[in-house]
This record gives structure tokens, sequence and C-alpha cells, in this order.
């Protein structure tokens, strides 16, 4: 099995629908985007998928969120823009994008600080 990471970013606002504390405000992020992808088969020329592929369809769904307000956003219009929320998002955004035969999203990590990261798979 072959596992494939790209890395990218992008900056939002948001604030935390119920939250019980300061993040119920507006506030923004940096947020870090780590996607995989995994599978077995590699092309013709010996790759897996081209990382710049993988890169550019990850930024090509992130792309609303950039420089945004996340809450007026869909779907976090209607759900909390959680980290949480924007990693199950982004998985199934990916899964359902159209990837390569055989290839499938094993995980996304979102990053909202150096030190503060969630992730998401199944």
């Amino acid at each position: 099995m072959y596992e494939l990471t790209i890395k990218t970013h992008f900056d939002a606002a948001h604030s935390l629908t119920g939250y019980p504390g300061e993040c119920a405000r507006l506030h923004g992020h940096s947020f870090k985007i780590d996607v995989m992808v995994a599978g077995q088969a590699l092309n013709d020329i010996g790759l897996l998928y081209d990382f710049k592929d993988l890169k550019d369809k990850v930024n090509g769904i992130l792309a609303k969120f950039d420089h945004a307000h996340m809450n007026e956003v869909a779907p976090f219009d209607r759900i909390s823009p959680t980290a949480e929320n924007l990693a199950n998002y982004l998985w199934h955004e990916v899964q359902g994008s159209g990837l390569p035969g055989g290839l499938h999203a094993t995980r996304v990590n979102v990053w909202e600080s150096d030190t503060a990261c969630i992730s998401y798979y199944e």
C-alpha cells in the first residue's frame, strides 16, 4: 500500500456556534491542511498520483473558504465551522471528487494552530 500526503493552507474567519467561550466570537486562523490518499497500484511512470494534481484538487475545494467568513459559506452556514466539521467535509469532498481508480482518501488533518490538530478518517 502506498500513501501520498499533500499539505496546503488557507486563511479564514469563523465563530463557533454554541461554544461556551471566546471562540464563539468572530476570530481567524491560518488553517493548515494535510490530505492523505492511498492505493496499491502505481501508474505507468511509477506514481501513485501526482502530488500537484491532488494539491490542485484540494485547493479547489478549499478556495471558497479562503479569506472568507466561514459561517457564511455552505455547508458552514448550516453547521458550526469547527475544525472537526471541516476535516469531515474535506475528507468527503476529496473522496467524492473522482480520484483515479483504486485510490481512496485515508485521512484529513486540520491544524488551527501549530499545536492544535484534528484528524478525520473512515
